[in-house]
């Protein structure tokens, strides 16, 4: 097997495991270099990289380029060229410029592709705007998890998983992730004590400012360790669309994840280019 199928099959295994990478293409080479068009890595996001694009001045660019990929999410091309000739952070028709030290004198293109596992959606409740969000959450492509109480799952069709109640336990939820707590009246404290205590980025509740008044007393007068997960709990959820109807109240939430989410990658990408 070569070490193309051997990168291939990496990708596909990867990709079965839900895991995120991101893999390196060579495009074009110029002068004397070890790799030729078409050759591949995959760096994962212990910044291991398994594959052939090139010596230890490509490796080390492509590690470093494709571990910023991964954190915004977005795709790039990179160019390594002697360091002798590069003069600027970015060549002259906009790719982003890497040293290197080679004394063969190569210059190298490589496509950048982050390949992110699927971010999570943890919905808690089986109201009919729960059911409406995890309809919109599916079309943009998010891993639905539902937790309600047991009778409570027909009526939701579709999710990825079901939990039965809301004792999620270490759900692996992180920066890119959201929790929405649309319990409707149904557990309302157990559901928001969940998203409270998860690590999801995104942290929101479907509920009027009167009804979450009562639930922060409640829970702070029980652990007021919850007083700063509070205080970044969006609630009421949503964008402010006028928002009526269950499909409404769920656009205007999955609005406000995608807008959050968006900035934090904003922020992402500013911290490591600048």
């Amino acid at each position: 097997m070569t070490t193309l199928d051997e990168t291939l099959d990496l990708i596909e295994r990867l990709r079965g495991d839900g895991a995120s990478f991101c893999v390196a293409t060579i495009l074009r080479t110029a002068n004397a270099t070890s790799a030729r068009a078409g050759a591949k890595a995959v760096v994962t996001t212990d910044g291991e990289l398994h594959g052939f694009v090139g010596g230890g001045c490509v490796t080390g660019a492509v590690r470093k380029a494709a571990l910023e990929c991964l954190a915004t999410g977005e795709p790039r091309m990179i160019r390594v060229k002697p360091k002798d000739e590069v003069v600027a952070p970015v060549d002259v028709d906009g790719v982003q410029l890497h040293q290197s030290s080679c004394p063969s004198g190569g210059t190298v293109d490589v496509f950048l592709e982050p390949m992110r596992a699927a971010r999570v959606l943890l919905v808690c409740g089986a109201s009919p705007i729960a059911q409406a969000i995890v309809r919109a959450g599916r079309t943009l492509g998010y891993r639905v998890l539902v937790a309600a109480q047991p009778e409570d799952h027909g009526k939701i069709a579709d999710a990825d998983r079901y939990i039965d109640g809301f004792d999620v336990g270490e759900l692996p939820l992180g920066a890119g992730d959201a929790a929405v707590v649309a319990t409707q009246g149904k557990r309302d404290r157990d559901a928001l004590r969940t998203v409270l205590a998860s690590n999801a980025g995104y942290k929101g509740m479907v509920c009027s400012r009167a009804k979450l008044a009562t639930l922060s007393d409640g829970l702070l007068s029980t652990d007021r360790a919850l007083a700063e997960p509070l205080k970044a709990l969006h609630a009421p959820a949503g964008l402010d669309i006028g928002a009526i109807e269950p499909e409404e109240i769920a656009l205007s939430v999955m609005g406000e994840v995608v807008a959050h989410r968006r900035r934090d990658s904003a922020e992402a990408e500013a911290v490591v280019t600048g």
